[in-house]
């Protein structure tokens, strides 16, 4: 485990984050870090197909899809 040094309206954006998304900050800037490698990794996927097949590969299964209420 390292340190990583970031600017402090960076850290503040990752504590207001964090906040929402109920996670620690270390946890938000981790999420951060590595959605941001995956999509670096992935240029022709959106971030949703991202997130989407780290769900899969974590074995999450969707559940079905609502039909429309119209």
């Amino acid at each position: 485990m390292g340190i990583v040094n970031i600017d402090d309206e960076l850290h503040e954006q990752i504590r207001r984050a964090s906040s929402v998304s109920g996670r620690s900050i270390n946890a938000q800037a981790g999420f951060w870090i590595r959605i941001g490698m995956l999509c670096e990794m992935n240029p022709t996927l959106s971030f949703n197909e991202v997130i989407a097949a780290e769900m899969r590969a974590a074995g999450v299964v969707a559940p079905p899809r609502m039909a429309d209420a119209s």
